[in-house]
């Protein structure tokens, strides 16, 4: 019944550092079709399909104290990207830390300015459990 996945929405304090991190580091183009809305935000359409990440400037009501170091032991959004190692540079570059996945799989993690984690991959397929 479910075909694909819509947007992810993301809750950001500041819309211009978000979007410093989103469409310069990133490389996620602004789409400017989002109406208006009682509070400020951003639409960031993944490549062509369709899909998109919302930025959504509210109060977070959740506690970023705690939360595990390692954005993969944690609420994540998974991205395909073309490039792992392009993406780990330009993230170093931006001066945002990263964490190499802890299976061994060609992954990283990171968080953004307001501490929603994203993990990063080439390839998402399922490898066999092997016995």
């Amino acid at each position: 019944m479910i075909k694909s996945i819509a947007h992810a929405s993301f809750l950001v304090e500041d819309l211009d550092v978000s979007l410093r991190f989103y469409c310069d580091v990133l490389q996620l183009p602004l789409n400017p079709d989002r109406p208006e809305f009682a509070y400020d935000g951003a639409w960031l359409d993944i490549a062509d399909t369709g899909q998109m990440i919302h930025l959504m400037v509210l109060p977070n009501p959740d506690s970023l104290e705690g939360r595990p170091a390692h954005g993969g032991r944690d609420r994540h959004l998974a991205l395909v990207v073309d490039d792992l190692e392009a993406l780990g540079e330009r993230l170093e570059a931006a001066g945002y830390e990263f964490s190499r996945s802890k299976s061994g799989r060609a992954a990283f993690f990171c968080r953004d300015p307001d501490g929603n984690a994203l993990e990063f991959a080439e390839d998402f397929t399922p490898k066999p459990i092997e016995k």
